[in-house]
């Protein structure tokens, strides 16, 4: 035998889809808004992440190493590894790796010159940017510092959208390479992917306050130096 309905259960059933259609607008407008500074990374860099074309440096972007402070993870890895083949294949002159050199997992553009140089990237076309703190520093040191003008830029996909937006919003003709991950796990990507959110609020207050890198320093001619060499 069926239960009875109660006489105010039909009003608590169509309850639900009224408080759906007049909240509904409002959660979307809220998306949109978190969301809008990813929007406007993706479409600055639309039509710049691609695996072809070429320019005088490659920069590669640090991330963390790991435990002992000389070897690097996977994600870092896959964008060295994707260095080497741009420098192998012409695509690429000169590499300008940039990173923490005081970084908590240890320095970091030291492992990746040295990785480099055993994968058989000549040490003189390599430079070291110990002061990319972030990526906003890693474009604007690149630019105001090495005189970078046009660039590959190498890191894993779902960093790259921010990447060439800020470089190309800082004065930097460039273009993304995405680089693998081999050995990866699905739940870091999507940790990553998602944590970007929240990066892309913080590239577009870095580059509308226009804010100095955290280590300021004078022009260094040594990227034109392995540019010529």
């Amino acid at each position: 035998m069926s239960t009875p309905m109660r006489p105010d259960e039909p009003c608590r059933r169509g309850r639900w889809p009224r408080l759906v259609r007049r909240f509904a607008p409002l959660g979307l407008a809220l998306a949109l808004l978190l969301l809008a500074p990813t929007i406007w990374l993706r479409l600055a860099s639309l039509g710049h992440i691609h695996d072809q074309g070429r320019a005088p440096v490659a920069i590669v972007f640090g991330a963390q190493l790991a435990p002992g402070g000389t070897q690097p993870m996977p994600f870092l890895r896959g964008r060295l590894d994707t260095a080497v083949d741009l420098v192998r294949s012409g695509r690429a002159k000169a590499v300008l790796v940039s990173g923490d050199a005081h970084g908590g997992s240890g320095d970091e553009v030291t492992a990746m010159s040295r990785y480099l140089v055993a994968h058989g990237v000549p040490a003189h076309r390599i430079v070291v940017d110990g002061y990319g703190l972030d990526s906003y520093d890693t474009c604007r040191r690149a630019h105001d510092v090495y005189g970078v003008r046009r660039a590959l830029l190498v890191s894993q996909g779902f960093h790259l959208p921010r990447a060439v937006s800020l470089c190309r919003s800082l004065g930097i003709d460039a273009d993304g390479v995405a680089a693998g991950c081999r050995g990866c796990q699905t739940v870091t990507i999507a940790y990553n992917t998602a944590r970007e959110i929240a990066a892309a609020w913080k590239a577009v207050y870095d580059r509308v306050s226009d804010r100095p890198p955290a280590v300021v320093s004078p022009a260094n001619q040594q990227l034109t130096a392995a540019l010529q060499g």
